[in-house]
């Protein structure tokens, strides 16, 4: 009997680092970012660019002290993929055109890198938490630097431009980082001031619509149906009247003055929680979790209140993009 052969080329799983564990003091970082892509870079050698959205199976916070934990991330929303995808494509277009007569300087690890809100961009990259070994040593980071984008001041000043970072979330231009010296620009801000509004009443209907009574309607396609009822016109008011405005506040509603975003700077601003767990002098071992997910661009924000050290594993998941279960940016 021939030998089966379990092994398909196609759909071997590649050796990568599945649990990631990271030690640092709550007091000295209460308001904490992990980059999993720059992390997964370290721990594997091998490079992974940013725009991946990773699937987390789950975290485990070992404490002594109590407290509450609370983990966010970029907004898990149509809005935030669109977003990322818009401003991706027009920093790409941005670097083609300028490589266009000298392609062969193209960096070979250009990658568009974000922060994940104003918070992220005052710390800077380099304050980014970095996992570390069993002998408790954190890994020395490599580059990881974040993208610009170089803006020309146009007919009011020609020959100027203005160069400015990027946060997924919140407003634009939320401040100089004392780290990199660089302004921001939002990414949600960006896309919603790219696009139209939607209508202040859809269907914007004609004055006459609810006119089908009476010896001279104007709605006479409805008034034919008239026949020994007065329904039709009370249905028509209702039908002009209610339900014909967006369930979500937008620009031009009669109330907003601005775009409202979720995510953006008026609307919801900021990261999207994810989980949110308190610990007690009465938690087991002093051993914590909180649920998986997806976690768009990789970016994880830990806000914490507890006291002293904590240590910190995230879990994820295998699968075939270089041995995790993740997908593009693109495809979220």
């Amino acid at each position: 009997m021939a030998k089966r052969s379990y092994s398909r080329k196609g759909s071997k799983i590649q050796p990568a680092a599945m649990t990631l564990t990271f030690n640092y003091d709550v007091a000295e970082n209460p308001n904490a970012f992990i980059d999993l892509s720059q992390v997964a870079s370290l721990v594997n050698r091998r490079f992974y660019r940013q725009g991946i959205n990773w699937a987390v199976a789950g975290f485990k916070v070992l404490t002594t002290g109590t407290g509450q934990i609370q983990i966010s991330k970029l907004p898990n929303t149509w809005v935030m993929s669109n977003s990322w995808e818009k401003s991706f494509r027009t920093w790409t277009k941005m670097n083609a055109e300028a490589m266009e007569e000298t392609p062969s300087i193209r960096p070979k690890f250009l990658d568009f890198k974000i922060y994940a809100d104003a918070a992220h961009h005052q710390l800077g990259f380099g304050a980014n938490l970095l996992p570390v070994s069993s002998g408790l040593g954190a890994f020395a980071p490599g580059e990881w630097i974040p993208s610009k984008a170089v803006v020309p001041f146009g007919p009011a000043s020609p020959g100027n431009t203005a160069e400015f970072e990027f946060v997924a979330t919140g407003g634009n231009f939320p401040g100089i980082s004392p780290v990199t010296n660089f302004n921001a620009v939002s990414l949600i801000e960006g896309y919603a001031a790219s696009r139209s509004l939607p209508y202040a009443e859809d269907p914007n209907t004609p004055v006459d619509a609810d006119d089908a009574s009476g010896s001279t309607p104007e709605n006479w396609m409805s008034a034919i149906f008239n026949t020994g009822t007065d329904q039709t016109t009370e249905v028509l008011d209702s039908m002009v009247d209610e339900n014909n405005i967006a369930p979500y506040p937008f620009e031009g509603d009669g109330s907003s003055v601005d775009t409202m975003y979720p995510g953006g700077a008026n609307q919801g601003p900021g990261l999207q929680i994810h989980d949110v767990e308190l610990v007690t002098a009465t938690t087991i071992g002093g051993t914590t979790r909180l649920k998986g997910g997806n976690f768009p661009c990789g970016l994880v924000n830990i806000a914490s209140t507890i006291d002293g050290q904590i240590t910190l594993q995230i879990d994820l998941v295998p699968g075939n993009h270089r041995g995790y279960l993740c997908e593009p940016m693109t495809e979220m």
